[in-house]
């Protein structure tokens, strides 16, 4: 199904607007997937916030002129899906997760804001955490001291009543 000027002109731009806000492109190619197996890529890609779509290579090359992305236009070769995501590592996170038990699926490349990636890099960027964890951790830590502060500070009166307690006990059993 070919798409006419305006259908063409139309997908540019949204493929434009996704590139905009993104923060990470990966691109994979996936020769002799079935559709079953693609269906559930693209559900796993929805649960992550990922726009995962394959698309014309020479729509994506206008697209991504003049953008961050512009040196991925070499790596587009192929039938490609690409995964385009506003999370710096789940573009990559999902893809790399699903070719774990999918081989047809091959990591080719992948862009950051103003570096390409290659196959490896895209790897190396799926083991990192992801924002939520990163910001959980940082959380953890910045309440950590808190927490320590009011445990000792609760230590004090426990102290006291212990010791009352031990002094009850002595004169008890005196």
């Amino acid at each position: 199904m070919s798409l006419n000027r305006t259908e063409k002109a139309a997908l540019i731009e949204e493929i434009q607007a996704q590139a905009a806000k993104a923060q990470s492109i990966v691109v994979a190619e996936y020769r002799g997937i079935d559709v079953t197996a693609v269906t559930v890529l693209r559900k796993n890609a929805r649960e992550q916030g990922v726009y995962l779509r394959v698309l014309k290579n020479t729509l994506v090359r206008r697209a991504l002129e003049g953008s961050d992305y512009q040196g991925l236009s070499d790596q587009l070769v192929g039938p490609l899906i690409y995964a385009i995501s506003e999370d710096p590592v789940a573009a990559s996170k999902t893809l790399v997760e699903f070719a774990k038990t999918n081989p047809q699926i091959v990591i080719k490349a992948g862009a950051m804001p103003g570096s390409i990636l290659d196959a490896d890099g895209v790897k190396a960027l799926a083991k990192m955490p992801s924002r939520e964890e990163l910001l959980a951790k940082l959380l953890g830590t910045m309440q950590a001291p808190v927490a320590q502060f009011v445990r000792t500070l609760n230590e004090v009166p426990t102290k006291f009543v212990r010791g009352l307690a031990a002094v009850r006990d002595q004169k008890e059993q005196a």
